[in-house]
Order: structure tokens, then sequence, then C-alpha cells
């Protein structure tokens, strides 16, 4: 072992302990591996930050974004609508959550998935009391599982094609992962469907940031389009839209111009309550109360249009990305006390939009809120410009709410965001461009049709999982450049050395699965990737299936809440312990190994080609 190689190993070492050791951030242990790499002398001073301008990077980036984009345009919940109602029992409930997440993370990145399908599940759970422990961890592993299935599931995917090009000169394409990964979603949508049992019962979901705000019902005003389903339904038939969720408060009577022609409504009074069979035509205005999240589905599904947007004009200076949405109490001092937002010209004067009101004490609210007077106390939900929102708070003496997310008053539901996406996958399934290129390409879309603002689209991204790539690619590739992944194949070849081929495969994976909870999956695969390539030449052997075993095992992180995103991020909505993640993670992990090794071996031969 020359020296370089023995500093390569120690760094490489000392990150990995720093990893396990979880005292520091795993992108502040990566950009302090990647100095020291540089200070030692192991890593070239002008290559220090090549892994900043790599590819995988700006892959994983660009897939995080469209999968919040995804997210945020409801087209999921739209899709599983019909179904969704008949999710009763918890035995039917977990296939078809697993099999819709699964499905989704074969498009977008897991975690994204997940993300997009967690609020789902969370409401079916509200609705039929099961426990969310039953339904998210399944969920956090089919989204793993379902990632492996094409180039952009997963990041492991990712960085093995980038790994393989290097080596090869050639990286893995679309869809080369499609016929193992199937192999795999199958039998473990089989096994999860039943495995949930597996998961100790009675586990309670941490309280949320929701939970701490214990906010009473949101009330505001919308009118029904002039058009569409709702029209002509019936108060208890519009209700029914948001499952129970929403109450229909008041029908208010119409609006009539003033002499002016001003858009302000000149009619006052409270709106009647109405009866459940009273039919809604067309523009009726409605009083609506109910969570935030179930009047922006509720707004979204009947295509409702909110009093403030009918106001709201357009201004060529102002583009619609730049309006945020906060809420905030009003204060004993503010002026807002005992006013209308019509008195205060909040719109005119502020440049503020009252989207709706919580009020505790008083159930029902009956009237415009433009004519509402408004108390200390009261809740209430602002949009507003974001450069300008905190000074419009301060001088009304508004408190800002610690901040939370709300869809309400931000923008319709698109199917914009399905249809960028195929169309990004479409081009590099056609070979017409590069992945990289072509999900670039994709979140400039995003942005040129107004779906996600670059706001939105910069908190979208997990920097540290960015910073954390970018950091480890040159330090992982130190072990390469001074010949260490071909010391530690020889190693590893005279301990499989007369194995047969396919043990030797299933010791690959196995090592990268036992490797990968403790160490991120993608530093797992741009160390293992390189050194089980030599290994596979030191045997004679095909290297592309050794590359497969790597991806594949380090995707199959499902033994611990630490190793990857999905499981981290269902820990506390779950309520699940650090010992859970072994029932349900380990038998899973046992199918993977069996069914994948020989499904790796068909589809990718083990003989040279």
């Amino acid at each position: 072992m020359t020296l370089d190689q023995a500093l390569a190993f120690a760094l490489m070492g000392v990150t990995i302990g720093f990893f396990l050791w979880g005292r520091f951030a795993y992108d502040a242990v990566a950009l302090g591996a990647l100095l020291a790499g540089v200070l030692l002398g192991v890593v070239p001073a002008d290559k220090a930050f090549e892994g900043f301008s790599d590819d995988v990077v700006l892959i994983v980036a660009a897939a995080l974004v469209i999968s919040q984009a995804v997210a945020r345009s409801g087209a999921v919940e739209t899709i599983l609508r019909p179904i969704t109602p008949r999710l009763r029992t918890v035995s039917v409930q977990v296939p078809v959550l697993v099999g819709a997440t699964m499905l989704l993370s074969v498009f977008t990145k897991n975690v994204g998935a997940l993300a997009i399908m967690m609020p789902v599940a969370l409401q079916i759970a509200r609705r039929t009391g099961t426990p969310p422990a039953a339904m998210l961890m399944p969920m956090a592993a089919a989204a793993m599982v379902g990632g492996v299935v094409t180039l952009v599931g997963t990041a492991p995917n990712i960085i093995m094609s980038r790994v393989r090009e290097e080596l090869t000169g050639t990286p893995f394409h679309m869809f080369d992962y499609t016929p193992v990964g199937l192999g795999v979603c199958a039998v473990a949508l089989l096994f999860l469907s039943v495995g949930w049992r597996l998961l100790p019962g009675g586990r309670r979901g941490a309280a949320s940031m929701e939970a701490a705000f214990n906010i009473s019902h949101y009330t505001l005003e919308a009118r029904l389009p002039d058009e569409g389903e709702a029209v002509g339904l019936t108060v208890a038939e519009l209700e029914a839209l948001a499952e129970g969720e929403v109450q229909v408060s008041a029908v208010l009577p119409p609006r009539q111009s003033s002499p002016d022609g001003a858009d302000e409504a000149m009619a006052k009074g409270a709106g009647a309550e109405p009866s459940p069979d009273h039919p809604l035509p067309a523009g009726q205005a409605l009083i609506l109360r109910g969570e935030p999240a179930d009047l922006e589905r509720l707004v979204a599904r009947a295509e409702l249009i909110l009093a403030e947007d009918e106001f709201t004009r357009d201004d060529p200076d102002t583009d619609a990305d730049d309006q945020q949405v906060m809420e905030g109490v009003i204060t004993g001092d503010s002026p807002m006390v005992g006013r209308t937002p019509a008195a205060l010209s909040l719109r005119n004067r502020h440049g503020l939009s009252l989207l709706a009101v919580s009020r505790r004490g008083e159930r029902h609210i009956q009237e415009r809120l433009s004519d509402l007077r408004l108390r200390a106390g009261d809740v209430v939900l602002l949009r507003g410009l974001a450069a300008s929102m905190p000074d419009k708070m301060g001088e009304l003496r508004v408190l800002p709410l610690a901040e939370r997310d709300m869809a309400l008053g931000r923008g319709r539901r698109s199917w914009i965001p399905l249809a960028v996406l195929a169309a990004a996958m479409a081009i590099v399934a056609a070979g017409l461009l590069p992945i990289a290129v072509a999900f670039f390409g994709a979140v400039v879309a995003m942005f040129a049709l107004r779906v996600m603002s670059a706001r939105d689209a910069y908190q979208a991204v997990d920097w540290p999982v960015v910073v954390l790539l970018a950091a480890l690619i040159p330090v992982s590739g130190a072990i390469q450049h001074t010949g260490g992944t071909d010391l530690l194949a020889g190693w590893l070849t005279g301990a499989v050395q007369g194995l047969p081929g396919m043990a030797a495969l299933g010791v690959t994976m196995m090592l990268a699965m036992a490797v990968t909870p403790f160490l991120n999956n993608a530093a797992t695969v741009l160390v293992m990737g390189p050194i089980a390539a030599t290994l596979a030449s030191k045997l004679g052997l095909n290297p592309d299936p050794f590359l497969m075993a790597v991806a594949l095992g380090a995707a199959s992180d499902f033994l611990t809440p630490i190793g990857h995103q999905c499981n981290t991020l269902v820990m506390g909505p779950g309520g699940y312990r650090f010992g859970d993640y072994a029932r349900l993670g380990l038998p899973l992990s046992i199918l993977m190994l069996l069914v994948g090794v020989p499904l790796i071996a068909l589809f990718w031969p083990l003989a040279p080609h």
C-alpha cells in the first residue's frame, strides 16, 4: 500500500466515522473531508470543485424541484380521488397506497414521491381512524423500491450511471434498470401488502406543527364559477366533494355594483344559513368553513373563485410568483381592530388581500369578509407581495405566526407539472437529450409556465444532499485515482475466490446493503461502484451486473431511520422507534437479495461480452 493510498483510505475511514457518529451534519462532514483531501494531496486542487459541476448534482436537484411541483399541483390527489372513499380498512389502504407510491417513484425522485403521497395517507388515516404507522413505513419502503426501476427514481441509479460512464465510456440509460426493477417491485408489493402486520401496534405519530397551532377552522368567501362540476349542486352535494370536511356556513345575496362601476360590493348584511338541499346556481357566493388544506381541496376541485381573486387586477410590473401567503394574529393595538377590510382599504392602500379568518368563540361567520369587523385575537390569512409582506404586517401590527405550508390562495391545481415531467421522460427515453439537460429544461419550463416560482424551487431542493454529493465525488474519486480500488478489489477477490459468479454477485450486493444504512447511499455507490467493477474484472466477469448489484443494494436501505431520507421522513408522523424499522426492513432486505441477484444475472449475464 502506497502512502497516497493509505491517506485516501484514512480520509474515507475518518469521514465514515464522522457520519456514523452523527455529531455533525452530513454536508459539513463532506466539506471538511474535501478540504482535508486537498491539504493531504490525495485530491488535486484543480479538481476539488468538479463535483459541484457534475451532472449528477444537477439531476438530483432538478428531480427534487419537479417532484415538489407535482406534489403542489394536486394532480395525484385528483387521480386517486375516485378510490380514496373506498379505502375503509387498513388491509385495503396499505396495498393501494404502497402501489401508488411505488408507481409514482418510478418517474419522480423517491423522496418526492413519498412527500406527494404522505398527505393522502394522513388524510385517509384521519378519516378512517387507521393508525398512520400501519401505512407510512410500507410507503417509505415502496418509494425506495419503486425508485430502482428507472434512472431518475433514486440517486444511486443516477450516480451509478456516471460511474459506469467513467469506467466503460457508456452510462446506464433511462430504462436499463427496468427489467430488474419491475421484478423486485412485484415481490416487494406483495410482501408490503401483508408485511405491515409485522409492525408494532399502538404507535402514535409525533405532534405536528399543525397541532401546535391549534387554530379553529378558517372561514373564507368564494363563489361558484359560471360553469363547472359544482354548478347546480345542492349544499350537501358540495360539502360531499370535500368529504364532509368543509361546511357551507352561509349563502350570500348577489353583489350590487356601485353607480360609478367600482368593483366593491354594495350588498351588506349576513347571508342565510342554507338547508342541505339548497341548490347552488352559477355565480352563487358562499361562506365556507374548514381547515386550510380541506378548503384548498374544495376550492380546487369545485373550481371556486376566492372573493379576493375577483378584485385582483393584473399589474404588468408584478409577477404572480412574487405573491406570498402568511398567517398572523391581530394584536390589540392594531388599526384593524373594530374595522372592516373594506373600510381599511386593505387591498388598495396596503396591497394585502384577506383570504380567510379564524375567530375563537364564534362558530359561524355568515357575512362577507369585506364587511366583517375584525377583532383583536383574530387569526387572518393574508396574501401580498413577498418583498413587502413583513413591512405591511408590521404597519398593521399583525403578529406573524410560525411559518407552515399554506396552499390556500397560492394558485390553482394543474396537470402541467405532470405533462412537463412526462415530456422530459420521453425526451430522455428517445435519446434526444441527456438526462441532465432534459431535467434542467423541465425546471425552466416550470418557471416559464408559471406553475412554480424560483423561491419555491430553491426551497424544494435539499441543499445538504446536493452539497454532500458535490463534495464526496472528488473525495471518493481519490481512492480510485490512487489505486485504492484495485487494492480493495484484490482483497475482496481473495475473499470470494473459488465461489461461483452468482455467489460473488450476492456478496457484492450484500456488502452494499450492509454499508448503506450507516453511510449515505450516494456515498456507498461512489465508493463501492469502482471496487465492484474492479472485482468483476479480476474474476473475469462482466462488470455491469456487479454495478447493478451495488446500485440495488445501496437503494435497499430499509433497516434504520437514518440511512435514507424516506425512512427519516415517516419517523415522526408514524411514531416509529429505531428498532421498528428492522421488523419490516430485515425480511424485505432478504427478499430483495434473494430476488435481485438472480434477476440481475438473468438480464445482465455474468459472462464477459
